[in-house]
């Protein structure tokens, strides 16, 4: 049996890497979370506040377990510092391949002999960053979904040159912290979840950047047609937050001269971006929150005949 990971840090403050090192926390590891800038652990430091009333609420987390998640975590901008016990270094930071490349980079010389390494990433692939580590043999994906409390899926790939022990070590972790390991059998940009997802995702923006239909009503017909999904493309989208839906359309969308994908990347850099609405990390973005609309009962009901004139506004050209 593979050791068990109990020193964890978190490579990136952001929405999906402040999820992973809290609940990696509330489930008992040791937990750093890292960032190059002050802003961005502030930023993370509210959104696990957040958090706590969340687990308390949907997890039945008592305080004592809110405390002990709290003591267990520990904030950092010294990359050093923060990798110096690490059991399992886990990257989280932006989905620029260059910014990736050198984080791997910087922190290879840092990192202790047994140290693992794992990329929460799922629209690049391992084998793109296993020579920048240091240690491929100890690197694997790790890919977790947003709302990891209860979306708790970890998707595990490997590359040419990872060990047995190195998956073995990491489907455990995913394991320990309630996460439900999906195996990835073959190299793929977008793994399973963003495979999905991600078409999904960018069939609704094109909608809405083309003006074809609004948010609400992409994300109405989309909830409509699912029933009992909690949310539609756009709260996903706020979800996953503007800068991550930003980076991976601008990127692929160079990538494949995909001017539509590029078109979608300007939408959200000018509605949003540039206007500071990061999506539910800041409270704001296709929605406004704690409270956005699509979570209240009347956004799916049926409607009275008061609607009629918007519907007639809304179907004429824009």
């Amino acid at each position: 049996m593979s050791k068990s990971i109990e020193h964890v840090t978190v490579l990136g403050a952001g929405v999906l890497g402040g999820q992973i090192c809290w609940h990696s926390a509330f489930k008992g590891k040791q937990v750093v979370v890292y960032d190059l800038f002050e802003k961005g652990l502030e930023q993370c430091r509210f959104a696990h506040q957040q958090y706590a009333e969340i687990y308390k609420r949907d997890l039945g987390a008592t305080d004592e377990q809110i405390e002990q998640t709290r003591a267990r975590l520990r904030y950092s901008t010294d990359l050093a510092d923060a990798v110096a016990n690490a059991d399992l270094v886990i990257e989280a930071v932006p989905e620029i391949p260059e910014v990736k490349k050198q984080v791997y980079r910087d922190m290879a010389p840092l990192l202790p002999a047994n140290c693992l390494l794992a990329t929460n990433s799922s629209t690049l692939l391992p084998s793109d960053f296993a020579e920048d580590t240091g240690r491929p043999e100890k690197y694997c994906a790790l890919h977790f979904a947003n709302l990891i409390w209860s979306i708790n899926l970890a998707e595990v790939m490997a590359h040419a040159k990872t060990a047995e022990d190195t998956l073995r070590a990491i489907t455990r972790f995913a394991i320990e912290i309630g996460m439900i390991p999906v195996p990835v059998s073959k190299p793929q940009n977008g793994y399973v979840i963003n495979s999905l997802l991600v078409p999904l995702l960018s069939a609704a923006q094109t909608l809405v950047t083309n003006g074809v239909a609004t948010p609400e009503t992409v994300d109405r017909t989309y909830m409509v047609m699912n029933r009992g999904a909690s949310m539609g493309p756009f709260g996903v989208i706020d979800v996953v937050g503007m800068k991550t839906c930003y980076d991976i359309t601008q990127y692929w969308g160079n990538l494949n001269q995909d001017e539509q994908a590029l078109k979608n990347a300007d939408y959200i850099k000018r509605n949003f971006l540039d206007q500071g609405k990061l999506g539910l990390q800041t409270g704001s973005g296709f929605y406004s929150y704690p409270n956005p609309a699509y979570a209240d009962p009347a956004f799916l009901a049926e409607p009275g005949l008061d609607v009629v004139e918007e519907v007639v506004r809304l179907t004429r050209p824009q």
